[in-house]
């Protein structure tokens, strides 16, 4: 017998509970998952505390050896359309703190958890509108409701989009029609995401959920050891973008903001750029 014991690995009741506030989860008997971004039971209102929270909550549940397949969606008929009236108080309080350890770091968190942490297959459920929309694009299959619009909001916003949406454009859409989207902030409707590959299957809102069970049940139906290996495979992609491009994305963005001195992340800013994009913010 060994002298050490094994450290425990997390309960999933035990990290359910402590991440409510922020993130619903599911679990079914056989290790599919299911994580709802929301606040307050509703639609993703971005926050510095939400924003932490979705990195930190992604890397205990790809810790956990008995999740087996993530489905991560959001809540209610927009995936992220507003931000927390509140949400961005440090950011004016104090813009160089918030630069680095909210945005810089937790934001790169996110990314990179949901990329290099995880080892089993991710499927993204786009269910609705909304903006960072990064967070189900690069999962390994992305599903999207038929009202869903891609668009990110961060150059009308007057800041620079390196935070995690340009490498997932650029990769996915390519070099030319990434800029366009990025520089413009086009908006990019269910069908049109269809065809230029940012997603797997358009499907009507009441049937998104199934369908996404759908596709777990039927990637486990192959072994546990295929499954890991296999999602390892199809992320390499990612896992070199990322590489590549997450840091210093996020570091030009940073410089932007500091170099401006100015915030950005005002509801009425944010509102006003999603009302644009055709989006209902629910205001």
């Amino acid at each position: 017998m060994s002298l050490q014991e094994f450290v425990p690995t997390p309960e999933f009741d035990s990290y359910r509970e402590l991440f409510a506030d922020h993130l619903k989860m599911e679990r079914r008997d056989d290790g599919v998952i299911l994580v709802q971004i929301h606040t307050q039971g509703g639609p993703w209102q971005l926050s510095v505390q939400n924003h932490r929270a979705v990195g930190q909550g992604l890397k205990v549940v790809a810790s956990d050896p008995k999740n087996e397949v993530m489905i991560f969606t959001g809540t209610g008929p927009t995936f992220l359309a507003r931000v927390d009236p509140q949400g961005f108080a440090l950011e004016e309080e104090d813009l160089e703190y918030w630069a680095y350890e909210h945005a810089f770091k937790d934001g790169r968190d996110n990314v990179k958890a949901l990329v290099n942490d995880f080892e089993i297959p991710t499927i993204g459920v786009m269910n609705g509108p909304g903006a960072h929309a990064e967070m189900c694009l690069m999962c390994d299959i992305t599903i999207c409701s038929e009202d869903a619009v891609i668009f990110d909001p961060h150059f009308a916003m007057g800041s620079v989009p390196g935070d995690g949406i340009h490498t997932c454009l650029l990769e996915l859409l390519g070099v030319k029609r990434g800029a366009y989207a990025l520089l413009t902030g086009q908006v990019i409707d269910a069908n049109t995401a269809l065809e230029y590959g940012l997603v797997n299957e358009v499907v009507p809102r009441e049937s998104l959920l199934s369908r996404a069970y759908e596709i777990a049940d039927q990637i486990m139906q192959q072994k546990r050891t295929i499954r890991r290996l296999t999602s390892q495979v199809v992320r390499r992609p990612w896992k070199q973008r990322v590489a590549d491009d997450l840091d210093g994305g996020f570091g030009m963005q940073m410089f932007g903001h500091l170099a401006k001195r100015e915030v950005v992340h005002t509801q009425a800013r944010t509102e006003e750029v999603a009302r644009t994009a055709g989006v209902d913010t629910g205001a």
